[in-house]
């Protein structure tokens, strides 16, 4: 399946049903008059979080939404029928976005999730309701409210508890491997990775989700190698983990690299945690990893954590300081279902 995380679509409301201009005539009845019925009323342009979806590439070959019309009054005072709802199904993490992408008009962040966009038009008056006392065979009806029409912006965050940053081949699709679910492509060349990936890990008994996304050189902000687009898919995470590969450039140089494209990208990326993650230590002897993490302490790191994402060394501690950031939510479920027991145990059976 192709990751696609930016679309552009058109999406348009239904119009409201004209109102019906009729009399009644039936033979043998009198008191005949006007019985034109109202329009019925436009369909709503309506999005919905999906579970099941984590792309936006049904977006790129679907890109006009056009919601139904409302039917038209009848005679008999019968109203028209109202349109159903045009209900558009995205990935949970997607925004909404203006044309100009100044403003952000819906966010996702749960199954279920809805919000109507557009409303449908209401339906127009048929001439049986402007029978007054004085004007007893009305002619005039309404011709329905006009659709609601716009051109938006969907873009997509991937919901994620942990992100991994770091340069290209800072060994970050070996670590997603190694810890999760995740079948990254892994190779021996600079960005392996070209589209963000999400990995569950399980551990202490506590899951968690991580996602990798492309590596980052300098100038990202600016737009040199795939750019900064996809740090937006680590915006909504708790906690950064930065790998180092200690076989690459100077640690210090990378980590004021990095640190520098997350600064330059704003959104409070520079403002969230991080975790220093010094890479590949296998390949390295002690002293040349305590060396290093020396010059990573010196040049701001709070902790460095020598790890081997292709052995596995190091990398329970790392997770651990990782799950010191997430809420635990296996104790929440827990005590909640403790309660539950006690209810259920504590009272007395009566029939209902």
């Amino acid at each position: 399946m192709h990751f696609l995380d930016q679309a552009k679509i058109y999406i348009k409301s239904g119009a409201g049903g004209p109102g019906a201009v009729s009399f009644r005539r039936e033979k043998y009845i009198e008191y005949g008059g006007p019985d034109g019925g109202n329009g019925g009323k436009g369909g709503d342009v309506v999005f919905e979080a999906v579970q099941g979806l984590n792309t936006l590439i049904d977006f790129r070959y679907t890109q006009h939404f056009k919601a139904a019309r409302g039917g038209h009054g009848m005679g008999k005072d019968r109203t028209g029928a109202s349109a159903p709802d045009l209900v558009i199904e995205v990935p949970v993490g997607t925004q909404i976005l203006s044309e100009d992408k100044e403003e952000v008009l819906a966010d996702f962040t749960e199954v279920g999730q809805r919000v109507t966009l557009l409303e449908g038009g209401m339906g127009g008056r048929g001439n049986a309701s402007y029978k007054t006392s004085t004007n007893r065979a009305p002619r005039q009806h309404q011709p329905g409210i006009a659709s609601q029409e716009m051109w938006v912006w969907l873009r997509l965050k991937l919901l994620a508890d942990v992100g991994l940053v770091g340069l290209p081949n800072a060994g970050k699709s070996t670590f997603i491997n190694q810890v999760s679910n995740a079948q990254a492509k892994v190779g021996a060349y600079a960005f392996t990775t070209l589209v963000p990936k999400l990995g569950v890990v399980r551990h202490r008994g506590r899951e968690f989700v991580l996602a990798d996304i492309p590596g980052l050189i300098e100038g990202a902000a600016e737009g040199a190698g795939i750019g900064d687009r996809f740090l937006g898919h680590i915006e909504r995470c708790r906690v950064l983990i930065h790998l180092i590969d200690i076989s690459g450039v100077d640690p210090a140089e990378a980590l004021r690299i990095v640190e520098d494209e997350l600064s330059a990208y704003g959104e409070g990326l520079d403002e969230k945690p991080r975790l220093i993650a010094l890479n590949k230590v296998d390949l390295a002897d002690a002293e040349l990893v305590e060396g290093f993490a020396k010059e990573l302490r010196a040049a701001g790191a709070d902790a460095v954590f020598p790890i081997s994402g292709a052995t596995g060394e190091g990398i329970e501690a790392l997770l651990d300081a990782a799950l010191s950031y997430l809420p635990d939510r296996t104790a929440t479920e827990t005590k909640g279902s403790e309660v539950e027991d006690v209810a259920e145990d504590g009272g007395e059976w009566s029939p209902i």
